[in-house]
């Protein structure tokens, strides 16, 4: 049997919105400005969850040294900041299953492996109108730390065992498991389901809609 659930959070990348085309135009770009090999979509697919600095030296000429690293994901920063939801879409049917479960009294957050700022530019520009809050790595750990969604729950005043993290990777679902969490497994995200079987779920998501039995 399923718990009370009395507040949905949501990764973003893979869960909420596709923004992997953007996530490659942005990250290829860096790599050129700075003389660097590009990425084909797949490579980069590979590389993306474990937060930019990780994208970025996965990305990047191995061997190289910190600083260029740190010149890489200011100028990454500056990109994104200024066009990364060119080609990002929310996948389909979130958004009615996001304002139902808004209808239905349930508090609905944002916790991501993005860098805070870049979280909450984009939840604001896409659910500003239904997000109660949104976090990103910085000011907390990144996932699978539980701290980030610990703090979220404080914050929403939503008993963590109450919580259901939404999610498209195993770091998702190992994040809320260490928090105490619901982990919810999406199908539609950038992990092979296999991945995720392996880090066993409570429950799955095969479309947004299958989010609502929870509710």
């Amino acid at each position: 049997m399923n718990p009370q659930i009395d507040a949905f959070v949501f990764d973003m990348d893979g869960t909420l919105l596709d923004t992997l085309p953007d996530l490659v135009d942005v990250t290829n770009d860096t790599m050129e400005h700075f003389g660097y090999p590009t990425h084909t979509s797949d490579e980069i697919l590979r590389m993306v969850g474990n937060g930019l600095r990780s994208l970025i030296t996965q990305a990047m000429p191995q061997g190289l040294e910190k600083e260029a690293a740190d010149a890489c994901i200011a100028h990454w920063k500056a990109l994104y900041d200024e066009r990364g939801d060119v080609k990002t879409q929310v996948y389909a049917g979130m958004m009615d299953v996001l304002h139902t479960l808004k209808a239905r009294g349930k508090k609905l957050a944002v916790l991501s492996n993005k860098y805070d700022a870049g979280t909450k530019l984009m939840t604001n520009h896409y659910f500003a109108d239904v997000m109660d809050m949104a976090m990103g790595e910085g000011p907390v750990p990144r996932k699978p730390d539980p701290t980030g969604l610990l703090r979220v729950a404080a914050e929403l005043a939503v008993p963590i065992e109450r919580v259901a993290y939404v999610g498209d990777s195993h770091t998702d679902v190992e994040a809320a498991q260490r928090a105490g969490a619901f982990a919810v497994a999406v199908t539609w995200g950038y992990q092979p389901r296999e991945r995720l079987e392996a880090a066993k779920p409570d429950a799955w998501a095969e479309s947004p809609a299958d989010l609502l039995a929870l509710a």
